[in-house]
């Protein structure tokens, strides 16, 4: 996979939510529902994927410029620069 120089600039990563929350806060208070849930490597945010109707890991991106997103689903590995749209990894799995 691609190297990112946007998740060095960021600081070069996370290894998982502070939280550890597997949900998408902002689907739960819109009472929306989500398909997969990604990680921001930068602050720890938790927001669906791109297939869900919400897309609140790509607003989040956009809100707060935070480029670099892991999968959060168990065992899942990759992860993705809006950026560069650019896949990402291996990173030790989030959860």
């Amino acid at each position: 996979m691609a190297r990112c120089i946007t998740l060095a600039f960021e600081g070069g990563g996370r290894t998982g939510a502070e939280d550890d929350e597997d949900l998408c806060e902002e689907c739960l208070a819109e009472g929306g529902r989500w398909v997969h849930l990604r990680l921001c490597m930068s602050c720890g945010h938790v927001g669906c994927c791109d297939s869900s109707p919400g897309r609140h890991a790509t607003k989040h991106f956009q809100t707060a410029q935070h480029a670099v997103v892991q999968s959060f689903e168990p065992g899942e590995t990759w992860g993705w620069c809006y950026i560069e749209a650019a896949m990402l990894g291996p990173f030790p799995p989030a959860r």
